[in-house]
This record gives C-alpha cells, sequence and structure tokens, in this order.
C-alpha cells in the first residue's frame, strides 16, 4: 500500500495583519535548512535544533514536513512520519500508518488561521486516503499559557481543531496515553486503507484487555 508522501499538496496564502504566509509541502531536507525558524517556535527544542530536526525528518522514507513562511521564515510546520520503533503502533506492526508528530506555529502568528491551513494543506490531494494517521495528544506539550486555556479547554480546542480534517479521539489502552486523563490519541482512517489494515490496528488499541 503506497502512501503518497511527496506529492506536492495544493499550496495555500494566508493573509494575516502581519503579512501573507505561505503553507506549501512537503518540503525536501535542503530547502527546509534554507529557510530560518521564527524564534517563537521552541516548544519542542531551541529553533535552530527543531529546524535541524525537521531537516532529518524530511529525509525519511516516509516522512514530510509542511511549512507555513513568511518571505524566508518559518511561522509554523506540520511534521508526519512512521510511528517510532519503539512504540506500540511500529510500521511492522500496523502498514500504512503514520504519525502527526508535531504542529506548532509561532506564538507570534497564532489566531491568524495558519494552523487551520496547515492541516489543509497536509491532508490536501487526497494524500492521507490509503494512511492511518494517528496524532498521539500528550498535555505536558500543550502551551497552555500561550493559549491561556486550562488543560480542559485545550483538550476540547485540540479535538475541535483537529476534527476539521478528521481525526477523531478513540480509546486505548496505551500506557503514556492513560498517564493523565486530558491525554488523548486521536487518528483519522482513510477512505482506501484496506479493511484487514483497519482491523489489524483496532486490535492494537487494546493490548492489556485482562486489566478492563
Amino acid at each position: 500500500m503506497t502512501i503518497q508522501l511527496k506529492t506536492p499538496r495544493t499550496p495555500r496564502v494566508v493573509n494575516t495583519q502581519k503579512g501573507i504566509v505561505s503553507v506549501a509541502g512537503p518540503y525536501s531536507p535542503d530547502k527546509i535548512l534554507h529557510y530560518q525558524m521564527d524564534e517563537g517556535l521552541c516548544a519542542f527544542r531551541p529553533p535552530q535544533e527543531q529546524l535541524e530536526a525537521l531537516a532529518e525528518i524530511a529525509d525519511l522514507p516516509q516522512g514530510q514536513i509542511i511549512l507555513a513562511l513568511h518571505d524566508n521564515l518559518i511561522v509554523g510546520y506540520v511534521t508526519f512520519h512512521p510511528p517510532e520503533e519503539f512504540a506500540r503502533w511500529a510500521k511492522n506492526q500496523v502498514p500504512g500508518m503514520l504519525e502527526m508528530g508535531a504542529i506548532e506555529v509561532s506564538r507570534q502568528w497564532r489566531s491568524m488561521g495558519v494552523s487551520s491551513a496547515l492541516l489543509d494543506v497536509a491532508f490536501g490531494n487526497c494524500s492521507m486516503d490509503t494512511a492511518i494517521v494517528i496524532a498521539t495528544e500528550y498535555y505536558w506539550h500543550w502551551d497552555l499559557k500561550g493559549k491561556d486555556m486550562s488543560i480542559w479547554e485545550y483538550q476540547k480546542f485540540l479535538e475541535s481543531h483537529f476534527g476539521r480534517i478528521g481525526l477523531k479521539r478513540i480509546g486505548t489502552d496505551e500506557p503514556d496515553i492513560l498517564a493523565h486523563p486530558a491525554n488523548m490519541l486521536m487518528v483519522r482512517i482513510g477512505s482506501k486503507v484496506p479493511q484487514e489494515t483497519i482491523l489489524t490496528f483496532e486490535e492494537s488499541l487494546y493490548l492489556n484487555r485482562w486489566f478492563f
């Protein structure tokens, strides 16, 4: 089953009060390193280190990076890659699976439609129709201060925001998800995913059934 990750998406332009933002991708590692990271993109690591991490993901056979650019400045991004080797949903267990690893918009560019455009472009052109896309949402990664929200408000915000492109919250006994009631596993099953693969994925959601 082929996932058309490297197929260019239809770009979008977002007009904001701070200027025009162009959203497109996926970008190659060399192209990513040509740009600069906005200083507000520091949720996971310092901006320069995150830029290098984006290039590394883009270099993976199934990795992809969608960027939001203001001139040569990266103001937002969304990443996709196969689940980590140690993860329950490793590639050799559930074929055709991708993890939406991170989506981040600089604080100075939020509430302007950039995040929505990133998701629209990433899932556009039927590019994810053959994939099962998961997003593991852990509250300790959330910028609660930046959004001025409580944990539960932010949880509802993410459910609604990711729901616009078909990601839905589902149950699992995965330990990291169960570590806090605000944590979520969100999933989008593409319309062309084989039923056999869907069943394999569903079976992987609960591996410790004797606890329930």
